[in-house]
């Protein structure tokens, strides 16, 4: 379902926890991180594809979060002819996004990256609300640079961003991590369907990959 200029309508997910900090997925078999993302149906609403898509990518139910605050506007980018389909061309020019901000009030355990059997990411990971963009494929960076800067000011008030992490600023060691090895020889209980890719620095394959259908 493209509009008249061939973009897409699509829905954007920035998840808080309690520490403000931000879901980020590991896109399934690549190097590359991204928030949840998707496709608005024929006759859904923002709204209801944001919760679909939300179930969908992390497991999680309308009851496991509250929306704190969703752009005003729709936020555009264009993907590139080497990402899209030889047969779209001409056609599809990219995504147009409404984005919300949502607090999880559920807990870690409720998310479940196998929640449908056509996963969007294979590890997940708790950031700081500056993302490094540098992991974000290019063409989709300002439009992450646009829906933050538009939702930061909707933040609940523990607010402690790190502006750094725009410039690609490395998680420090001890930053909280979902994954199966052992610290301090300790297993770490993780949600269904979690892991953790131990360098989640993006690398230039992660550029080099196809644009899949409705992300």
């Amino acid at each position: 379902m493209l509009d008249r200029d061939g973009f897409r309508p699509n829905v954007g997910i920035i998840l808080l926890n309690q520490k403000n900090q931000v879901f980020w997925g590991k896109r399934i078999r690549t190097h590359s991180w991204q928030f949840p993302q998707g496709g608005i149906d024929r006759g859904e609403t923002p709204e209801q594809a944001m919760f679909r898509e939300l179930h969908e990518e992390v497991g999680l139910q309308p009851e496991h979060v509250r929306i704190v605050a969703r752009t005003r506007d729709w936020l555009r980018y264009e993907v590139p002819d080497r990402y899209i389909r030889r047969e779209a061309r001409g056609h599809y020019k990219g995504q147009k996004q409404i984005w919300f901000l949502l607090q999880l009030t559920g807990q870690d355990w409720h998310l479940n990256l196998r929640a449908t059997d056509h996963p969007e990411f294979d590890a997940w990971r708790w950031n700081e609300y500056w993302v490094p963009l540098d992991m974000v494929v290019e063409f989709k960076r300002g439009v992450y640079e646009m829906a933050l800067t538009e939702l930061a000011r909707f933040m609940p008030r523990n607010d402690q961003r790190n502006r750094f992490l725009r410039q690609g600023h490395r998680p420090r060691e001890g930053d909280h991590l979902h994954h199966v090895s052992t610290v301090d020889g300790h297993g770490m209980e993780l949600p269904p369907g979690a892991s953790f890719d131990p360098d989640p620095q993006s690398d230039q394959a992660s550029k080099d990959r196809t644009e899949p259908q409705g992300q």
